[in-house]
């Protein structure tokens, strides 16, 4: 069972990095998703959930690309 205080001793990664790693991933990930749902709404038609779905894909794209600029400069690459 893993501890819920657990900061970085047993994985070697710090809390606030694997938190902005899971972030990126995460974002990307609903922006994968998103494509699926707005290609749904695509067959039925449905112009409103597509626009409100291609709004949400882009913002998971720039939450993404705001996490790996930072990760990089936190990674000092």
């Amino acid at each position: 069972m893993a501890s819920s205080t657990e900061t970085g001793n047993v994985t070697g990664t710090k809390d606030k990095d694997y938190n902005l790693i899971w972030f990126i991933e995460a974002c990307l990930s609903n922006a994968l998703r998103m494509d699926t749902y707005i290609q749904d709404a695509e067959r039925e038609n449905d112009t409103e959930v597509v626009e409100l779905f291609r709004k949400a894909q882009a913002d998971s794209r720039k939450g993404a690309e705001l996490g790996k600029q930072l990760l990089r400069t936190r990674l000092g690459s």
